[in-house]
């Protein structure tokens, strides 16, 4: 029902696209637009990954130093059925995380350090299944799709705003005023998609690691210590909040409708009724120690 959903929300946005651009410049411009998000959406599928990592200052882990990150990646990898993502750190005090890549085969996982040491690890190990949860999905596609749309559909607005729509259309105030709705209607529809994607990433991450309620622990962790870590560099680029496991932005006053995540306690009690249910098999840890 998810993957129904997300369909038909990319249906609308792209109809919506379509329809912007038609008001605006007539089958003409809609050509032209249709042929820049293409663009876009092709440069996007091959560099987006690169350009987020570079953007958060995302280093390659080491092994030597964070064994239990690649021998928990490596299990939920063959547990799930595809390759082992790359692993990355960034060096943030905010407790969080994010996958990107075009697919599987490409995909890599970024931790903060603060994931590392505000959480316990098996806290840690439901956060990564959960980020192997959006590589299964290809969840890091279909959000870069829509961020690109929802852009390009706020560059259409901004060249009706400017030119005032087609000059032979006799209801170019219409024009106007679906320039001026469509960016907010193309931001609703991407925040849907969004969070409609992590409550599937939450579940699918539950199974992965075998204990929903590990990912419910660290989940409220994140909640409560990340409101007192800000990220700086979340909080320049917020285009790329939602990229990440909980909300990496500290703004307050923001109603909710605008959240590129669903409610932190809703997403935990979901999670503690799966837990309720039938209970998955939870692995036994493999580890020494807390890290070792």
């Amino acid at each position: 029902m998810s993957t129904i959903r997300t369909t038909l929300l990319l249906a609308a946005m792209t109809a919506l696209f379509l329809a912007v651009g038609w008001l605006i410049g007539g089958r003409g411009g809609m050509i032209v637009a249709l042929v820049a998000a293409l663009a876009m959406n092709g440069f996007a599928y091959w560099n987006s990954d690169r350009m987020v990592l570079a953007l958060y200052r995302a280093v390659p882990a080491d092994r030597r130093t964070a064994p239990f990150l690649f021998a928990a990646v490596e299990r939920l990898a063959a547990r799930a059925g595809i390759p082992t993502p790359a692993l990355y750190v960034i060096d943030e005090n905010q407790p969080n995380a994010f996958a990107t890549g075009r697919d599987p085969a490409h995909a890599s996982v970024a931790v903060t350090s603060g994931l590392l040491r505000h959480l316990a690890p098996e806290e840690v190990e439901g956060v990564l299944a959960h980020e192997m949860a959006h590589v299964v999905h290809r969840d890091t596609l279909t959000m870069t799709v829509t961020a690109t749309l929802a852009g390009a559909i706020g560059m259409l607005a901004s060249f009706g705003l400017f030119f005032g729509g087609r000059r032979d259309n006799d209801n170019g105030i219409g024009a106007l005023v679906a320039a001026l709705l469509a960016p907010l209607a193309a931001t609703l529809v991407q925040l849907a998609i969004s969070r409609g994607r992590e409550y599937a990433a939450d579940a699918q991450g539950a199974r992965l690691c075998g204990n929903p309620l590990w990912l419910a622990s660290a989940l409220g962790r994140l909640e409560t210590v990340g409101h007192a870590a800000p990220n700086h560099l979340a909080e320049a680029h917020p285009a790329t909040a939602h990229l990440f496991i909980v909300n990496p932005l500290t703004g307050h006053g923001i109603d909710s409708l605008f959240s590129t995540h669903p409610s932190t306690a809703d997403r935990v009690a979901r999670l503690r009724q799966l837990a309720a249910g039938p209970a998955p098999t939870a692995p036994a840890r493999p580890w020494g120690g807390p890290w070792g």
